[in-house]
């Protein structure tokens, strides 16, 4: 029970400073009005980092860790951590993702942290095979074993917990419908909130002409996230269509690259625009008809609920995670791990753009409803006390 004559010192473990606009946002800012908690943010150093600890109200912890398994670093992020909490006198811990979650419930487990929290956001082991399967399998394990409670982004990520036997099946939570801090459904992935100027800028920058039928995608470019299929769609709807543009925001990365064909198109094809890593990728949206997610896993797409609140129709695949984020035939549609498949749904909302406003139009009413950033947040307050 929250005392509110000693608020919680609350630390949160990740590992990249990419996350924490999908993380967190300003979720700690709103929380310390609601709690008057002190939040802690531990994170591998960066500029952003650091930046933006001041504007979302967090104390910046620099640890050097890794999103790879390096026994003699990880042993001493371990040990940097349990001294941090002890210091600090920190009174719950919030570990987030397989490598930083793990590294959080051990050291907070060895400091007898009383509340130690995991946030389950995905299961890399759904995608991989053999010995690594193995071994991030027995990592989510061990997170589990070592927390008290357990965020499951999704209902998907909490069925497969439960039939995986990852952790006991009591310290299991979904915050709502799911996702782990909501949609700015207000400002940021509002259409309302971008002045018509800015984006036409944006768009002249990109090469984006004004009859441009412009197919979108935010995220890694990845073979997990189904760009290779994404590409090889592409192709298809190249030869019926003109005046379409595939806007890809997102950095390219070595770990689970797409094949050398598709990093080809992607870097050299003029109908294909890749911006790269963006920081914030949000009045981007903006120009978008349609957006697509041809996802192997997830945890919960929080990128589907951002399309949605900007009133874009979706086309994602059932992957873990993903169902849960449209209702099939009224903000989006289903596709397969398949190019014609894929082609096909984007050539129906770009041969119906009646369906397509009405689909986008009802997405938003749908995030609004049930994923803006603000419910999530009083759930995190009422339900976990974080």
């Amino acid at each position: 029970m929250r005392n509110s004559q000693n608020p919680d010192k609350i630390l949160h473990i990740i590992t990249v400073a990419f996350s924490i606009s999908y993380f967190f946002g300003r979720q700690f800012s709103y929380l310390i009005t609601k709690s008057g908690n002190e939040y802690h943010l531990g994170c591998s150093p960066s500029d952003n980092f650091f930046e933006l600890a001041t504007d979302l109200n967090y104390i910046p912890f620099s640890i050097p860790i890794t999103r790879e398994i390096t026994p003699v670093k990880d042993i001493l992020v371990i040990i940097a951590i349990y001294k941090y909490i002890r210091k600090n006198k920190i009174t719950k811990v919030v570990g987030h993702t397989p490598k930083g979650g793990m590294l959080a419930m051990i050291a907070s487990f060895l400091a007898n942290v009383p509340n130690r929290i995991y946030f389950r956001h995905g299961l890399i082991y759904e995608t991989s095979f053999g010995p690594k399967r193995f071994l991030l399998k027995n990592i989510e394990k061990v997170s589990g074993m070592l927390a008290t409670d357990v965020v499951c982004v999704s209902k998907s990520i909490q069925k497969i917990s439960e039939r995986d036997k990852l952790n006991s099946a009591k310290k299991n939570i979904v915050l709502g419908l799911g996702t782990c801090n909501g949609v700015d459904t207000e400002e940021k992935y509002n259409p309302t909130s971008y002045d018509i100027s800015d984006i036409k800028t944006l768009a002249e920058k990109l090469g984006i002409s004004e009859g441009d039928f412009v197919v979108g995608f935010v995220g890694r470019l990845v073979k997990d996230k189904g760009v290779n299929e994404l590409i090889s769609a592409w192709d298809i709807l190249k030869e019926r269509f003109e005046n379409i543009k595939l806007l890809l925001v997102g950095p390219l990365e070595s770990r689970d690259p797409i094949s050398k064909y598709a990093e080809e198109r992607v870097l050299n094809d003029p109908s294909v625009i890749f911006t790269d890593f963006v920081l914030d990728a949000s009045a981007y949206y903006s120009l978008m008809d349609i957006f697509v997610l041809p996802s192997y896993r997830e945890g919960f797409p929080t990128v589907v609920l951002e399309a949605s609140s900007m009133k874009i129709p979706v086309l994602v695949t059932r992957a873990t995670g993903c169902e849960e984020a449209i209702s099939e035939g009224v903000t989006g549609l289903f596709i397969n791990h398949d190019p014609e498949d894929i082609a096909s749904k984007i050539q129906f909302y770009l041969c119906n753009p009646n369906v397509a406003r009405k689909h986008g139009e009802n997405g938003r009413k749908f995030v609004c409803e049930n994923f803006d950033q603000k419910k999530i947040w009083d759930l995190l307050n009422n339900d976990l006390e974080i």
